[in-house]
């Protein structure tokens, strides 16, 4: 599946996940401009793409936060620049600030967790999808999570985000349809990244993800970046408002269990809800 002369966006481009499907994307011919906060990483990471890939100048590094839409527009316009048009855009910026019980949830947290998942991926697709509709149709893939579709206790905004990211994904495949625009998601389960070594280092939630994954290994970040290239290649011209799970089964299953690695923080009574009186 070739992106010869094919322009796409990639948000949370400096590392992880976004970082993969960047990279995948311009091995197969596209120009990428890649987008996060860090522009030090940023450049790193566009640096070793273009190396790796053999195509200086196919991929463009542009510092930007989500959660500023001023950036963000002008985070598109880089790209359309960048790629003479825009056809593609993958949103991967996103993450948490929260984890614990819900009754012991830090608000300035949750609120920033809200904004950066919510509101940055509402900004994201607000101004990129400008640019798809005038370049005649394109295709925008939301990269959501497992925790919305399966509870994750004391996992506190995220995957109360990431169900409000499928909800968008489905109004804006049934507003942007008209003009040839598609909107789909997917729903990673556990990939193995920097973000997530500390999950693997621990024994007791290591082997909880194992046992509730019917494909019984961690996923990959190339897991991901297959998906996103099928749904903005043309192999998926008649897919739209679809959230598609890459998480080897675990949907079948539960979320996993943290209790192991928050128990010793919070007490047993804490993670079922129990507030201490403050003296």
């Amino acid at each position: 599946m070739s992106f010869e002369g094919k322009s796409v966006l990639v948000t949370g481009g400096g590392s992880g996940i976004g970082a993969g499907v960047a990279e995948e994307l311009v091995r197969r011919g596209a120009k990428v401009t890649i987008v996060g906060r860090g522009a030090g990483r940023l450049a790193e990471t566009a640096q070793r793409i273009a190396e790796n890939s053999g195509r200086a100048g196919a991929v463009r590094a542009y510092a930007a936060d989500v959660t500023d839409e001023d950036r963000v527009a002008a985070a598109v316009a880089a790209a359309v620049e960048h790629g003479g048009a825009l056809d593609g855009v993958v949103a991967c910026a996103g993450g948490s600030e929260t984890i614990g019980p819900l009754t012991q949830m830090d608000t300035e947290a949750w609120k920033r967790t809200v904004d950066l998942n919510v509101n940055g991926m509402m900004f994201t697709l607000k101004h990129s999808a400008r640019a798809l509709v005038a370049r005649g149709g394109g295709s925008f893939v939301a990269i959501s999570s497992i925790a919305a579709s399966n509870t994750h206790r004391w996992f506190g905004a995220y995957g109360v985000t990431k169900s409000a990211v499928d909800h968008l994904v489905a109004l804006a495949a049934d507003e942007l349809g008209a003009s040839g625009v598609r909107v789909n998601g997917i729903r990673p389960g556990l990939i193995e990244t920097d973000l997530v070594a500390p999950i693997l280092s621990d024994p007791a939630i290591a082997e909880d993800y194992r046992v509730n994954t019917p494909l019984p290994r961690v996923g990959r970040v190339e897991d991901i970046a297959e998906a996103a290239a099928f749904l903005l290649g043309d192999g998926s011209t008649w897919i739209t408002g679809q959230v598609i799970n890459v998480d080897g089964g675990q949907m079948l299953r539960r979320g996993p269990d943290f209790s192991s690695m928050l128990e010793p923080l919070f007490g047993a009574d804490g993670l079922r809800g129990v507030v201490a009186d403050e003296d």
